[in-house]
């Protein structure tokens, strides 16, 4: 079974983003084993490189098989393309990583390691609810692969 991890900075402090992360873990157990792993935010450091540098050692430890990097700069897809790009990549590896890096974003070694980016568009959204946005995203591709009419 394909695992999925999802490194994100920081954790989801409210309860409602974490009921929304705990019911797409509970959909996406039919389909993978889902690994959420929560980066230490550099709140400490005052310069925005040593958070950065901080921040992107700590994600780069964790990162595992094909790395995917959400980032503005990124590729735009669908919703198919990217339930094709699942589908593509576990016929390649055994683990997928999606990185969302922290309030500044990621350092240039964490860009420069991660070659494959994809944006949800050019606005800017809160990191708890990239997070979410994406668990959605990951489970409507496996719905889309499987056939099941959860997607229109």
């Amino acid at each position: 079974m394909l695992t999925i991890n999802l490194v994100c900075v920081g954790n989801l402090k409210e309860k409602f983003w974490q009921d929304a992360e705990r019911e797409y873990a509970k959909r996406l157990s039919k389909f993978c084993n889902l690994k959420i792993i929560e980066i230490e935010e550099a709140n400490e450091a005052k310069e925005i490189d040593k958070i950065l540098a901080f921040e992107g050692k700590s994600i780069l430890s964790h990162c595992k098989g094909y790395g995917i990097l959400m980032a503005i700069e990124g590729k735009n897809l669908s919703s198919e393309d990217f339930a094709k790009e699942i589908q593509s990549l576990s016929l390649e590896t055994s683990q997928i990583t999606f990185v969302i890096g922290g309030s500044y974003g990621v350092s240039k070694e964490v860009k420069d390691k991660i070659l494959k980016k994809i944006s949800f568009g050019k606005s800017t959204f809160p990191h708890n609810l990239a997070r979410i946005m994406l668990l959605e995203q990951i489970y409507r591709a496996f719905m889309i692969n499987s056939g099941a009419k959860y997607h229109k």
